[in-house]
């Protein structure tokens, strides 16, 4: 794309949004992976204006951070003490090249659905018209809180009112400003040093600009989107929830376009960051998020989530949470698998019922079936340990490794007492608990006798129903002994 040199855009970043109640800045809330204003400034980014300015003041520090990792060449401006979105506008201007005479856009931190495609079409609107300003308008249900757009008798926009400066014939107005603008740069630095505080909020309003352009002979327009929701802003968790579920379902229409089966778009959830190739299926219930990535034909869920993991060829992860993990081709997770940041299972392995794993890798072809703990290990090939395994990683001081070589089978319920090797081929009994190194090919043991000591329920535990039961059972085998032995 060729960089439009009349056109600078200016990211208005600087509100705290105090109807969301939050200690995070509104625009830093997420939206399917990420920051509310990411979104704004990825469009800004598409639309490859010459220059791109963000106004910023509450929060400033977390608010720039965000700015500068996204768009690192954008210039930051720090609002002052003087509040609204036209001393914003002003500020910002001030820091235009004095050669820019070209358009300036501005766009709002807090509208995150708006695309380049509608902003390009205003952009080519206000131009051909020759207006000096033109706004983007929206028709909507509900009105509340937006600021109004007053048109004349002859249809053209006259003013701009806000919603707390309205009459209730103006409130009745359902056509709202969608707080996007174009202005000829020459127009906005003429009037500009006019807008005044004396209004409800005691702010420099930018709508004001309409009436200063009005007065000055402009002309000024008013173009609304055919798609309202594209222009709505986000004041409060409800209408968070509400773009949420509007972007999130964009995302799952596109990847099934692009050939992956979603097969309940409603419970499926897909931040923007993740792909997923051709013959992916998705089933219900189920979180794609960050940057994970999946492979062809792996199916994924129902009831699973995955955050930042990379999922194989023809893997199957079912009713499984897993962060940061690697996944291999054809290998199979879950159901309820806990999958911890630094597990690499490899191609064909299996990781199954009730399994948690951490930082550990299991070879190609291993199993971890069910019931188990596998932490700070690593695990060879063809590996099968049995049920109930623990890898006991931590001594109350330090976190240790456990070193399971090839070919390895072990026995149920066995603890792995790090740091520990287990010898290619080697074999564990049932219930043994390993603390010393196995050479490859033994087999370990550690048996205690089983003793028996006959009377303890009856006992220690009189008058329980256990030893009632016991006395019965043991009375009867006495009982039949003896008859055994008059027959003999």
């Amino acid at each position: 794309m060729v960089t439009d040199p009349n056109l600078a855009i200016i990211v208005l970043a600087a509100g705290q949004g105090t109807r969301m109640k939050s200690a995070t800045p509104k625009l830093l809330h997420p939206l399917a992976g990420a920051p509310i204003v990411s979104h704004v400034l990825a469009t800004a980014r598409a639309m490859d204006p010459a220059l791109i300015l963000a106004v910023v003041r509450h929060e400033r520090d977390r608010v720039s951070e965000v700015i500068e990792a996204e768009l690192p060449d954008a210039v930051i401006i720090d609002q002052d003490h003087v509040p609204g979105t036209g001393r914003a506008v002003e500020q910002a201007v001030a820091d235009l090249p004095e050669g820019f005479n070209g358009d300036v856009l501005v766009l709002n931190g807090d509208v995150p659905l708006l695309d380049a495609d509608t902003l390009r079409e205003l952009i080519d609107g206000h131009r051909a018209s020759g207006a000096a300003a033109t706004v983007l308008s929206s028709v909507v249900s509900d009105a509340t809180g937006y600021g109004r757009i007053v048109r004349a008798a002859d249809g053209g926009l006259e003013r701009i009112v806000e919603h707390k400066d309205a009459t209730a014939a103006e409130r009745a107005i359902d056509e709202i400003n969608a707080g996007i603008y174009v202005f000829g740069v020459s127009a906005l630095r003429d009037q500009l040093a006019y807008l005044r505080t004396d209004n409800a909020q005691g702010e420099k309003y930018l709508t004001d600009m309409v009436e200063l352009l009005h007065r000055a002979g402009s002309s000024v327009s008013a173009v609304p989107v055919a798609e309202s929701w594209k222009a709505e802003g986000i004041n409060d968790r409800a209408q968070l929830s509400e773009a949420a579920a509007r972007l999130n379902a964009l995302i799952v229409r596109g990847w099934q376009l692009n050939g992956v089966t979603v097969q309940d778009p409603a419970t499926t959830w897909i931040d923007l960051t993740v792909t997923l190739a051709p013959d992916v299926t998705i089933l219900p219930g189920t979180q794609l998020k960050g940057a994970t990535t999946v492979e062809k034909d792996a199916v994924i869920g129902p009831d699973t989530t995955l955050v930042d993991c990379e999922v194989g060829e023809g893997a199957k992860v079912k009713r499984t949470d897993a962060t940061l993990a690697v996944i291999g081709a054809r290998a199979s997770v879950g159901p309820f698998s806990y999958l911890r940041p630094g597990t690499v299972l490899d191609a064909d392995g299996k990781i199954g019922t009730f399994v948690e794993t951490k930082n550990s890798h299991i070879g190609q072809g291993s199993k971890v079936p069910h019931l188990s703990y596998i932490g700070d290990s690593n695990v060879g090939r063809g590996v099968n340990l049995g049920a109930g395994t623990i890898t006991a990683n931590y001594d109350d001081l330090t976190k240790h490794r456990t070193e399971i070589g090839d070919e390895v089978h072990t026995g149920s319920h066995n603890v792995f007492v790090a740091p520990v090797r287990i010898g290619d081929g080697a074999k564990t009994g049932a219930g043994a608990v390993i603390r010393k190194d196995v050479p490859a090919g033994a087999l370990a043991l550690s048996v205690a006798p089983q003793r028996n000591i006959e009377g303890w329920v009856e006992k220690n535990r009189s008058g329980t129903a256990a030893a009632e039961v016991a006395e019965r059972a043991r009375s009867a085998q006495e009982a039949n002994d003896g008859s055994q032995r008059q027959d003999g």
